[in-house]
């Protein structure tokens, strides 16, 4: 029993992180899913019938939480969907003013792309499988813009070139996937059940905002608890380093800031949904 244990922590934490991620991502299409119209959803189940006509057979894109990791999956196939590397994020400098038009060049950035595929979304002339495709990109971009170090960076890309420790693990870990894979899955789990119905009027105030606004959420979030955890310091008081930790404690003080945007991101999914298929 204990050879099996560590076999399955060595292989958490020093394979890719795309299982958390994936886990994170279905999390917020559940939440959507439990607060979208009922219409909404009986018109993205006849937009998923048309999940063929994409032909990715090695990427299912059956259901709303296949939806969610959609965009991950193809990108995998890097002659085909190499092109969209650059829409899952949008590099902000946490250490200047807050430069929202600057991080983004000819659309090539999360925000844009959440802006540009509701609109494909909710244009019913399209063909069933070009607005699914729109509909998948935009339930994984809303909840990649809403990880902070998708949004905020210190020329570090978003804490991929930062190595970190998670609390008492060390290994091959980095601060973006930290904040994109355990992190995620310990607020996820920690804490009371996230995926629920919510009030008409906790939905009304969550949903609220643009892009924009919900980028610089993010982006504070980073620049005022995500690099700092990691490197002890205030934010761009001194020389990024390569090395960070965050501790156990640090692990507890994150967990409300990340359960607070995996929320954030279902219910804003539910309200563009609602806006683009009622």
């Amino acid at each position: 029993m204990i050879v099996r244990f560590s076999v399955f922590c060595l292989i958490l934490f020093t394979s890719p992180a795309f299982a958390y991620g994936e886990f994170a991502h279905r999390t917020t299409a559940a939440i959507a899913e439990k607060n979208i119209d009922p219409v909404t959803g009986q018109h993205m189940k006849r937009l998923f019938k048309s999940a063929k006509l994409l032909g990715t057979p090695h990427c299912k894109l059956d259901n709303i939480s296949d939806a969610s990791v959609w965009p991950d999956c193809v990108r995998r196939d890097r002659i085909r969907w190499g092109y969209t590397a650059p829409w899952h994020y949008q590099n902000i400098d946490i250490c200047q003013p807050f430069a929202f038009p600057r991080a983004c060049r000819s659309g090539n950035c999360v925000s844009a792309q959440i802006d540009r595929n509701a609109a494909l979304l909710k244009d019913k002339s399209l063909p069933a499988h070009v607005r699914l495709e729109a509909l998948a990109f935009l339930i994984h971009f809303v909840g990649d813009m809403h990880m902070p170090l998708h949004t905020g960076d210190r020329n570090d890309r978003g804490g991929n070139d930062v190595s970190a420790a998670y609390g008492i693990i060390e290994g091959r870990m980095n601060l973006h996937w930290l904040w994109d894979g355990p992190l995620a899955e310990r607020a996820i789990t920690d804490g009371p059940e996230m995926v629920r119905r919510y009030p008409v009027v906790e939905k009304a105030d969550i949903s609220m905002g643009t892009t924009e606004d919900w980028a610089k959420e993010a982006w504070q979030i980073s620049r005022d608890y995500g690099y700092p955890s990691a490197e002890d310091q205030p934010p761009c008081s001194a020389p990024l380093t390569s090395r960070g930790k965050v501790d156990n404690e640090e692990i507890r003080k994150l967990i409300p800031f990340q359960r607070l945007q995996i929320q954030r991101a279902g219910i804003r999914i539910a309200r563009l949904l609602d806006d683009s298929l009622r």
